[in-house]
């Protein structure tokens, strides 16, 4: 069973190697992704967040309620619009368990390429929330989390609320 790495863990900080092969574990791990993120009403779960440093991720479309699991995905063109929105994580926690927030900006848009788990390759133009999600899974996959476009100032004090978790 695998279990939610939090805010801190290391593993959230490392870059994640490519899937060469479409295994059954591979399957399996993004199977039991997709009910995690459903379990805690969220819209995605990049690998490492699982403790895996593999490339791929799940994340659904909150419009559409698509659910999409994404191999080796990688995002190919971003628009020079950008959007500010609020964005949380499940690996950054509050001292109520639940996710702390705060506003991003983000391109408004974005080409993505990726595999599904039949091995199909795929791509998509996403705006809007999709975009959103995307770009904050894939840069997981890097180990960049959201917090790391805030301000010093602003990162400190969300911080402050993820260390009372602990």
């Amino acid at each position: 069973m695998l279990q939610m790495k939090l805010c801190g863990d290391l593993v959230l900080r490392e870059k994640c190697e490519p899937i060469t092969e479409i295994t059954p574990d591979v399957l399996d791990i993004l199977t039991e992704m997709v009910g995690m993120m459903r379990d805690q009403n969220g819209v995605g779960l990049a690998a490492p967040q699982v403790g895996q440093l593999k490339r791929f991720l799940v994340m659904m479309d909150p419009d559409t309620e698509t659910v999409f699991k994404m191999i080796n995905p990688k995002i190919i063109t971003r628009s020079s619009d950008t959007c500010t929105m609020e964005e949380g994580c499940l690996s950054v926690l509050g001292p109520d368990d639940l996710p702390v927030y705060a506003n991003v900006t983000r391109p408004a848009s974005v080409d993505v390429e990726w595999t599904d788990e039949n091995g199909r390759s795929l791509a998509a133009h996403m705006s809007g929330l999709p975009a959103r999600i995307v770009q904050h899974e894939t840069d997981h996959l890097d180990g960049i989390l959201f917090i790391d476009y805030l301000s010093p100032v602003r990162r400190e004090m969300l911080m402050r609320k993820v260390r009372k978790h602990k």
